[in-house]
């Protein structure tokens, strides 16, 4: 098909950008990996242009973070606004009124009728590990749940709930103590009853030593695995049983990656605590947790923070995001993309065995590749290759799962039709040029 936002112009890296990736080499550890074999030079909406003036469709949304696309106006806007009136003075030391308005709109979008407050933090991973110090202040209880194929993040408590080893916790053990990792139900690979699920839970720990449960509503990272409907609201009776919290980390499913604006609202379910970032400002680095206002009061005065958590221009940009998502009807139209992208990639799978299955929540869609439909044993190197592939190409997207043997989509949530139509044609040709 005619390409009318790709444009491949030169070999990839393009000069320019091989002069950067050289200077790159020398100064930036190889941990910091790329995924893009270019360097970007400008970026709007669902396009990223390079150094050398090759547009690429962007599919990975900057890893989830763009839900309204790259450089929303009004985002940009909005920043430039609050830096001119200020910056930076910790809220602690001097309160500012963009975090307490941030603070009320987010109160009301969590699910559920409890009063609600939220605190707010710089990544994912200070989320999470908030949340839990939240949980255990709360509780007075110290042991976590965690599951298989959970991704909560690079620092040592995020790290050690995390489930995949390599790259992520490679190398740097002792991981942290009382976290004890349960069964995720995954309906392709290793489904489980509420029944045995609840035995695994008596054989591994003593419910009544648990502080919270910390369970992702859709596994992001770990390969868009879609729970059954009865998970969360069994996960969520345990914890009533029992008397520890339900963490719901949201910080890839929310801001209406899934056509709600917390995915924990498809099952009915109201946690304890619920855990942002990524997407929330438009790509300001800002996070936070939400949760019921009794739970959340637990912490003494200062026992939470850190002097750049809550900034004044991240909020303002949130406070962008929250208007474009509401004015353009982003998460109606998270559902609409999660069906052009749903049925575009059993076109794929139609054509080619080597796709498993096909999956997702809303705009969180992705497709599990294996060598064999029986066996299931994962395609991991094919599906590199396949990335390395569409990249060439044009399209760029991050791979996902245990194996690394699933192709996910975080695409912009304002990306047009047209634009999800050419990415799905080059994904075809990426298949048919490694596969077909």
């Amino acid at each position: 098909m005619e390409r009318r936002y790709v444009r491949i112009e030169t070999d990839l890296p393009g000069p320019k950008s091989k002069q950067v990736l050289a200077r790159r080499e020398a100064v930036v550890p190889r941990a910091l990996a790329n995924l893009a074999p270019f360097v970007v030079a400008r970026a709007e909406g669902v396009v990223v242009e390079d150094l050398d003036g090759n547009r690429f469709l962007d599919f990975s949304g900057g890893w989830g973070v763009l839900n309204v696309g790259h450089n929303h106006p009004k985002v940009v806007a909005a920043v430039k606004e609050q830096a001119e009136r200020f910056i930076h003075t910790d809220f602690t030391a001097v309160p500012y009124e963009v975090l307490v308005e941030l603070a009320e709109r987010i109160s009301r979008l969590a699910p559920g009728p409890s009063p609600k407050k939220v605190v707010f933090f710089n990544s994912g991973a200070e989320a999470v590990e908030n949340a839990v110090k939240i949980s255990r202040a709360a509780t007075g209880r110290k042991a976590v749940l965690a599951f298989e194929y959970a991704f909560h993040g690079r620092t040592y408590l995020a790290m050690t709930m995390t489930h995949k080893a390599k790259p992520y916790k490679a190398g740097f053990g002792p991981y942290v103590p009382d976290v004890y990792r349960l069964p995720y139900p995954y309906p392709y690979r290793s489904p489980i009853s509420m029944e045995e699920f609840e035995r695994r839970l008596l054989a591994l720990v003593d419910p009544g030593e648990v502080a919270c449960a910390v369970v992702e509503p859709v596994i992001g990272e770990g390969g868009f695995i879609v729970p059954p409907p009865e998970f969360l609201p069994f996960l969520r009776e345990l914890a009533d049983r029992y008397g520890f919290l339900l963490v719901a980390d949201e910080v890839q499913t929310g801001v209406g990656r899934t056509g709600k604006f917390f995915a924990s609202e498809h099952f009915g379910v109201e946690p304890d605590l619920i855990t942002f970032a990524k997407s929330i400002a438009g790509g300001m680095p800002l996070s936070g947790v939400v949760g019921k206002a009794e739970v959340m009061d637990k912490p003494i005065p200062g026992s939470v923070g850190g002097t750049y958590v809550g900034n004044p221009v991240a909020c303002a940009a949130a406070l962008a995001v929250l208007d474009v998502i509401e004015e353009e009807g982003l998460l109606a139209r998270a559902e609409h993309i999660g069906e052009v992208l749903t049925q575009g990639l059993k076109r794929i799978q139609a054509r080619f065995p080597i796709v498993g299955e096909v999956r997702g929540l809303g705009a969180m869609v992705g497709m599990e590749l294996v060598r064999d439909p029986v066996t299931k044993e994962p395609a991991t190197e094919e599906t590199s290759r396949i990335q390395r592939e569409a990249l060439r190409r044009g399209l760029i997207f991050p791979t996902a799962g245990l194996y690394g043997n699933v192709v996910r989509f975080l695409v912009p949530l304002v990306i047009p039709d047209d634009a999800l139509e050419e990415g799905l044609a080059i994904l075809e040709e990426a298949f048919q040029a490694v596969v077909g």
